[in-house]
């Protein structure tokens, strides 16, 4: 039986609530302001590379890598994009999401694109966008590449501590390129002090509506 329930977010856009973790995928304030302030103005805008290679951690509804592909074709930049998911929603439970409502023409139809696309293969979703969807769990997954930006957007640390622990971001750290970064909602102490115990340079950043705060991660 489905575990997962739509929810309206403050902002008008749908987020998805998890029965087995008792946790909502995006901020109750806002699903996407929230992917917009924090993983696109904060970590794929703040990079200043032609080329990118982009790990999302959590991959969830899509919205984080619709957004990405949108912007990747605006500003023409080449973007290769992961995203690792143990539990992706149903496509019953994509087909009821409003993002079709919510997001530009061009979201949505990456959007619509990401959500449909293959598990498990590289699929080309515009111009200057490419996705691979891992159905994996994260924990024992072999990470493999090096990435420029990680988009790190695990259920919370009282939710699913085993996603926050020091091991999984040593795991990150070394999957990442020099001057690569990390992106996440969490700005807790416990986080940012696993974060700079395996070597990240570790900033707090002003939150989106809601949230006083974010973090963003770089390695030197």
């Amino acid at each position: 039986m489905e575990q997962l329930k739509l929810i309206q977010t403050d902002d008008g856009s749908h987020t998805i609530y998890s029965e087995q973790y008792h946790a909502h995928y995006h901020s109750l304030r806002g699903a996407l302001q929230e992917s917009l302030h924090i993983f696109i103005e904060n970590g794929y805008c703040f990079l200043a590379k032609p080329e990118v290679n982009i790990l999302e951690v959590g991959f969830g509804t899509g919205l984080n890598a619709a957004l990405t592909a949108s912007k990747a074709e605006k500003i023409g930049r080449t973007t290769k994009y992961t995203g690792v998911e143990l539990h992706p929603p149903s496509e019953l439970i994509l087909s009821e999401i409003n993002y079709a409502e919510m997001l530009s023409h061009e979201d949505s139809l990456n959007w619509k694109k990401i959500a449909q696309a293959k598990w498990n293969n590289e699929i080309q979703i515009n111009s200057f966008f490419s996705i691979k969807k891992i159905q994996d769990d994260f924990i024992k997954h072999n990470i493999g590449n090096l990435y420029d930006i990680i988009y790190f957007d695990a259920f919370a640390p009282d939710d699913q501590p085993e996603m926050w622990s020091e091991s999984i971001f040593e795991k990150i750290y070394v999957s990442t390129n020099p001057g690569g970064i990390l992106v996440t909602y969490c700005s807790k102490g416990i986080v940012k002090q696993a974060l700079r115990k395996v070597g990240f340079r570790v900033e707090r950043l002003a939150g989106p509506a809601g949230k006083r705060h974010i973090l963003r991660a770089m390695r030197a």
